[in-house]
């Protein structure tokens, strides 16, 4: 089993990382299918997402696809709001709740990836884009995800920017707003699991190899149909038991 494990968080980084992603929602899909303590959770799928979206951030940013000005009013908020939720204390039960309604979100967003309709780009709203932020990083710090997962389709969908320029906006995001919940955590004490080591070193490797066929080579589409199926069953799993 313990095989199986570094072989889906291996596919779960590389998946995630072709599209500028960090993987929160998958590695706490994964902990939750593999019985791991909630206690690791939040911390664990953090952890790992500091780690991956660095790399995806680097070989978007390398390939020319990162606008400052994109992502910027976004960080204003996401940030400290990443910090006061990862601080708070949220009953189990809720915590799965709110946690299986991003899994399925996940899900429609790895089924869904919409494409970028035009060449032109819209302007930012800021005082909607500081909003968003907020709301994003308030849940990321939450239930420990890099909030990544919603801020892509939301900048395509507005056409505020196109495919790879909102994976390039939405690394840098769940990098940084990752290492804010991860301060929020330290603010009351929090423990890594034993075998974060061997965990982080899997998914640098499978954001290597994720990141760089994202930005640089191909999508790997025929892999997001395994992994929404992965995030399926998890939802299913945290709403049940």
């Amino acid at each position: 089993m313990e095989y199986l494990f570094l072989v889906s968080l291996f596919v779960i980084a590389f998946l995630y990382s072709s599209v500028g992603h960090g993987g929160g929602t998958g590695y706490l899909a994964l902990l939750t299918l593999f019985g791991i303590a909630p206690v690791f959770m939040k911390s664990t799928a953090l952890t790992l997402n500091v780690f991956v979206s660095a790399i995806a951030f680097f070989s978007y940013y390398k390939a020319g696809y990162f606008r400052w000005k994109l992502i910027f009013p976004f960080l204003i908020t996401s940030i400290p709001c990443a910090y006061l939720g990862a601080m708070m204390k949220i009953n189990p039960t809720t915590y799965k709740i709110i946690l299986g309604i991003f899994l399925l979100f996940a899900v429609a967003r790895m089924l869904f990836v919409p494409k970028a309709v035009t060449e032109t780009s819209k302007k930012l709203p800021y005082l909607l884009a500081l909003a968003i932020g907020a709301a994003l990083g308030l849940f990321s710090g939450m239930i420990g995800i890099g909030g990544g997962i919603i801020l892509s389709p939301v900048i395509i969908l507005f056409h505020w920017g196109n495919v790879k320029e909102s994976a390039a906006a939405s690394a840098l995001f769940i990098f940084l707003n990752s290492i804010s919940g991860l301060f929020g955590l330290a603010t009351s004490g929090f423990t890594l699991e034993p075998r974060i080591i061997i965990w982080i070193i899997v998914g640098i490797t499978g954001g290597i190899a994720g990141s760089y066929l994202g930005s640089f080579r191909i999508k790997p589409e025929k892999l997001k149909f395994v992994l929404a199926a992965v995030l399926l069953v998890a939802s299913v799993k945290l709403f049940i038991f």
